[in-house]
């Protein structure tokens, strides 16, 4: 019974979605009610499916051969399902003032909450050919998203995004075909799905197919060179955005690369090769480049975004040292990352809708009346330097150990990039709170004074995210052992 759940889960906020804008609501109120019901109804459902634990394979539709649209909640379902569930209602109540003062309101909460679904879609995949089915349909209903405000920085951002995103998707689509060709089964399958025979035969085509896809999908996890689009999509409404950069595309993409590195083509085949070499260089040089992106960036949503740059390579840096504990210390900063950068953007667009306001050198002193706003900013802030007490701390100290334990030389020379982007990150985050509490030579005291902090609904997600970026700094034990656990393959 609980694989009809699942598909329940996934088809609610498509169809429901789909519904708003031929639903006649009279007025706002009850679009944003069935909106949100819709969210916390789905969030329940998946809730409930992850608190029973692994399920068996349900096969939805089947094509030919082990080629199917097909579901399981396994380890790694938990962590990036989990995730979802937890901060997509908070984002939507956040949107329901954000949006306010906007244009085609029905539409935008159509494909925000369709979004949910098939983000839910990935997360759900028991296989590489479902996983890609929803991972090119998140780029299909993001698309209009990106570019709600139909602006021509919009319209360009977009055309980039689905510029790189197609690209990508063609690389992926190499690595599908291979695994499907010369895998024993395209189940997702820890350890990997190639047999010792098309190892030995195929070795080196299969080594250069898995650098083909890990690029290919790591476009919507932003590594260098493919990242630009990023800071560019910042034009969307900061609803989107926070989930563009802390939940939905950027971490679908980091799981995509935790499946194909560890549930499709196996560590035990690419640990130690030169594919690791390359991948591990091209994590490290994206962590350093994004940082120093944001230290130069002024506008604040781009500075996050480059923020979000860095910190996705904290992930798949994790992600390539290919051992137990380096999965570990990505699935930690998947979840913690999560909950530090929504919180960071959503303070943001917070700043922007109370102010009007877009640049970091616009904050002098509106700390000081936006309390609460920047106060939560600067919890995620300490969270994102690795502050000892913060999430962040824990996921970089997991990561640092995988290093070490791992015995990789190049490995080594991760850890250094890790302090580097710990220093910058204090820089650019840390200048935005001095600016907002303690502001210093000529600024403007009397837009400051005139600032506010935004409502209940915007005020309600910022300090629930502050509050477990805490939270998890503090007691982060229980769920740390849970990702040891998915990492061995016990879940």
């Amino acid at each position: 019974m609980s694989q009809y759940w699942i598909l329940a889960a996934i088809l609610l906020p498509i169809l429901g979605g789909i519904l708003i804008p031929r639903l006649p609501f009279r007025t706002r109120r009850p679009m944003l009610v069935y909106t949100e019901a819709v969210v916390l109804l789905t969030s329940a459902i998946v809730g409930l499916l992850l608190l029973q634990g692994s399920t068996d394979v349900f096969d939805v539709v089947h094509f030919v051969g082990d080629l199917s649209i097909s579901f399981k909640i396994d380890g790694m379902t938990m962590v990036f399902g989990g995730l979802i569930a937890l901060l997509w209602p908070l984002a939507t109540l956040y949107a329901f003032e954000y949006m306010v003062h906007e244009n085609h309101e029905k539409t935008f909460f159509m494909f925000y909450t369709m979004t949910y679904g098939v983000t839910l879609g990935i997360s759900f995949a028991s296989d590489m050919v479902t996983m890609y089915f929803f991972y090119e349909l998140l780029t299909l209903v993001t698309v209009p998203l990106v570019m709600h405000t139909l602006t021509r920085e919009a319209i360009l951002a977009v055309r980039k995004y689905l510029y790189f995103s197609i690209g990508g998707a063609a690389f992926a689509l190499m690595g599908m075909i291979f695994l499907i060709v010369y895998g024993e089964t395209c189940e997702f399958t820890l350890g990997g799905v190639f047999s010792s025979g098309a190892l030995e035969h195929h070795g080196q085509l299969l080594l250069w197919i898995y650098l083909f896809s890990f690029m290919g999908f790591g476009v919507k996890a932003a590594v260098f060179p493919l990242s630009s689009w990023l800071p560019q999509a910042g034009v969307a409404p900061t609803p989107v955005t926070a989930l563009l950069h802390a939940v939905a595309v950027v971490n679908a993409g980091a799981f995509a690369i935790i499946r194909l590195t560890y549930y499709s083509f196996g560590t035990d085949f690419l640990s130690g090769t030169w594919v690791q070499d390359v991948v591990m260089a091209v994590t490290m040089f994206t962590i350093v480049y994004g940082c120093s992106r944001a230290v130069k960036e002024r506008h604040i949503k781009r500075r996050l975004a480059w923020s979000t740059v860095s910190n996705l390579s904290y992930i798949l840096f994790g992600a390539v040292i290919m051992t137990p504990q380096g999965l570990v210390g990505a699935l930690t900063h998947f979840v913690f990352h999560g909950f530090m950068k929504i919180c960071s953007f959503l303070c943001a667009g917070a700043f922007m809708h109370q102010t009007g306001k877009r640049y970091v050198y616009e904050m002098d002193g509106m700390g000081r009346s936006m309390k609460i706003v920047f106060g939560t900013f600067a919890i995620s802030a300490l969270g994102l330097m690795g502050v000892p007490g913060f999430a962040g701390f824990i996921s970089k100290w997991n990561l640092t150990a995988a290093a070490v334990e791992s015995g990789n030389p190049l490995a080594y020379l991760g850890i250094a990039a890790l302090l580097l982007s710990a220093l910058l990150t204090a820089i650019y985050m840390l200048s935005v709170v001095r600016r907002a509490f303690f502001p210093s030579g000529e600024w403007d005291a009397e837009a400051a004074a005139q600032a506010k902090d935004p409502s209940w609904q915007m005020c309600l997600p910022l300090l629930l995210c502050a509050a477990a970026v805490i939270l998890l700094g503090l007691f982060s034990q229980p769920l740390v052992d849970f990702f040891r656990a998915v990492a061995l393959g016990m879940i």
